[in-house]
């Protein structure tokens, strides 16, 4: 079971990345959504989180803390990890979550699922976690952000899907057609 949810895992993280290739730094930083999501954002955070859960929840050694963003950031604005600084660069954001991951892996290659952590952000009554669960949990939130990057993606040009060789979606469809229907579908609603 730990060999799967690692391959899913670690297949999310390429997904994730695969996004951001190609791509000048202002469309990577540039606010998308309403609640400014962006590509290199995304990236970020999930540097932050798999830190987070993957080293210090279990004890572990962490690659460049200096790199994370600090706790105490997030008291004054709670999106600090969803957007890179002036001083930071796409290339060093996602070397950063290679490390990271590189981590990450350590800790997943070294402990048995039940091994147990804390993670300390957690409500006191819900902190004690095993490696199966924190393996579950961060693939939870990377699959959901690597959705989220697809979505931003195939509206800045189009590539769309998991992999940048093979992208899931239907070749030979007129999508300007598909598109069309699906409005007319939801027009007459």
């Amino acid at each position: 079971m730990k060999d799967v949810l690692h391959r899913y895992l670690q297949t999310s993280r390429e997904a994730l990345v695969w996004k951001l290739e190609g791509l000048p730094e202002r469309e990577l930083r540039l606010p998308r959504t309403p609640t400014g999501t962006n590509l290199l954002g995304l990236v970020k955070h999930m540097a932050n989180v798999e830190a987070g859960y993957f080293c210090a929840t279990f004890g572990r050694p962490c690659p460049a803390p200096d790199e994370l963003v600090e706790e105490s950031a997030f008291d004054t604005d709670p999106q600090a990890d969803f957007y890179a600084l002036a001083t930071e660069s796409s290339a060093g954001i996602v070397d950063l979550y290679r490390r990271v991951w590189a981590a990450a892996d350590a800790t997943i290659a070294a402990l048995p699922l039940d091994a147990p952590g804390e993670v300390p952000w957690w409500p006191e009554e819900r902190r004690a976690v095993t490696l199966g669960q924190v393996m579950v949990h961060v693939l939870t939130d990377l699959t959901r952000h690597a959705g989220h990057a697809d979505i931003l993606r195939e509206e800045i040009d189009g590539s769309a899907g998991l992999r940048a060789a093979s992208s899931n979606v239907p070749a030979g469809v007129d999508w300007p057609a598909y598109v069309a229907k699906l409005t007319a579908l939801a027009d007459g609603a």
